[in-house]
């Protein structure tokens, strides 16, 4: 009985010391990602994501059981997407959703379900078929899931906000942008936070106009 005890200490043990490597890890990609992201504009915020992206490669390399890893791949990989723009960030689009479904089969509740937002935002984001994978239904699904994991977070609210706005849902909509808005800050992601609060801000006013309708 010792013995299992033990053994099942030492796996604990062994468990969280590799969670953390990996936390420590991604921690540089999360800072330069919000750094370029709301810092940086056109050809010079598109060469310092393609930069970003060979970083992360490196952290998959040393991290490739690690979920947290590949999801921070794939968000960087989706962002680049979003700066590149036109058929180009086609391929790109395919890496994020790759990387996000490769976080998901090795832990799906990783940084609380942040595969699942980023991947329901890939899906209402890409164009459909023929063009690319996107698909509404899909996004949906995704996206509340995120929210079954993460209820008060401020992305998964705020994109699903988005989605809802697109849906011309304005009401629904509101009721998350609200939760985001108000969601607990992230002590370690300061300008994240700051910048994801402008852009609530952006919806929160398009919302409103939509509403006065």
């Amino acid at each position: 009985m010792k013995m299992k005890t033990l053994l099942a200490f030492t796996l604990l043990v062994s468990t969280n010391a590799a969670l953390a490597d990996v936390l420590d890890d991604i921690e540089p990609l999360q800072q330069r990602w919000a750094e370029v992201n709301y810092q940086l504009e056109g050809d010079q915020r598109e060469s310092a994501f393609d930069a970003l992206l060979k970083q992360a490669d490196e952290v998959v390399k040393a991290n490739t059981d690690k979920a947290e890893a590949y999801i921070w791949r794939g968000i960087i990989a989706s962002s680049y997407a979003g700066a590149k723009g036109g058929l180009g960030a086609l391929s790109l689009t395919g890496q994020s959703k790759a990387d996000l479904e490769q976080a998901i089969t090795l832990n799906d509740t990783a940084l609380q379900g942040s595969a699942y937002t980023s991947l329901g935002v890939l899906y209402y984001k890409v164009p459909g078929w023929p063009v690319g994978f996107g698909s509404d239904k899909k996004a949906r699904a995704m996206l509340n899931k995120a929210l079954e994991l993460n209820p008060q977070g401020i992305d998964p609210n705020y994109f699903y906000a988005e989605f809802l706005l697109e849906e011309r849902d304005y009401k629904a909509a509101m009721r998350y942008l609200e939760v985001a808005k108000n969601a607990p800050a992230r002590p370690d992601r300061p300008l994240a936070d700051s910048g994801r609060q402008h852009e609530i801000a952006a919806l929160e006013s398009k919302l409103i106009k939509k509403l006065k309708k």
